[in-house]
């Protein structure tokens, strides 16, 4: 009898538990967080640009770097316009790399203007802003710096001022990114320091891209693996 009283009274508690754990997990998936990659296919990407080859290894998405074919990209089928985008990334030294955000693709030649200049973009070509990854220049350091990809071709904000941020990368080890997109205002953190801090509005929206810089002639094994890519989108 009492073992049987004992029960009963632990039985308030066992529910307590079980329902504190589903209210965990209920507000995890009503934070707003949506993965972009299921870790087990590349479901939701396309490849443009160049002929590097991605695939997913472990749960990673891997892009290796292939001879004799230009930067690579693959890219989200959904263009994102306000959001807050977290990612864990590792590139092998003697590789450029980086991330996409409000990025464009035109198959055909194009001229943009663009702070009152003409702007003539290539055919199959990847453009828009990309948060920078920089192994290959260790004297550098600037992951985390926001670069203008295939159309002015210039960094909007580099890390030479930031020695914080230079110092925060991990050369040849599994890094952070976290990048917020709202309105004109476009920041980065590496691994979390701040990094860049920029306003532009010439793209308000556009897709996610991870990049497989080319190498040239290079025969080198190189790679860029990324996961646990995740994207919240701001109202």
């Amino acid at each position: 009898m009492n073992r049987f009283v004992t029960r009963l009274r632990a039985w308030p508690v066992a529910l307590l538990v079980a329902g504190f754990f589903l209210l965990l997990r209920s507000s995890a998936a009503d934070d707003g967080w949506v993965n972009l990659f299921n870790g087990k296919n590349l479901d939701g990407w396309v490849q443009r640009g160049g002929q590097a080859k991605y695939s997913v290894e472990d749960g990673v998405i891997v892009g290796r770097a292939v001879p004799n074919t230009p930067n690579s990209f693959l890219c989200t089928t959904k263009d994102y316009k306000d959001f807050v985008l977290e990612l864990e990334f590792n590139v092998d030294n003697g590789l450029n790399s980086g991330v996409q955000i409000r990025s464009e693709y035109t198959e055909q030649p194009k001229i943009l203007m663009v702070d009152g200049k003409r702007i003539k973009i290539e055919a199959n070509r990847v453009y828009g802003y990309q948060v920078e990854i920089d192994p290959d220049k260790p004297e550098r350091r600037w992951t985390g710096g926001i670069y203008d990809e295939g159309r002015r071709k210039v960094f909007l904000y580099d890390l030479s001022k930031n020695e914080a941020a230079r110092q925060a990368f991990k050369p040849g080890e599994w890094n952070k990114f976290r990048i917020e997109c709202k309105g004109d205002s476009l920041k980065t953190w590496i691994n979390g320091v701040p990094a860049a801090d920029i306003k532009d509005s010439v793209t308000p929206a556009g897709f996610i891209g991870l990049q497989v810089h080319g190498i040239g002639k290079k025969t080198t094994p190189l790679a860029a693996r990324f996961r646990n890519i995740r994207i919240k989108e701001l109202k």
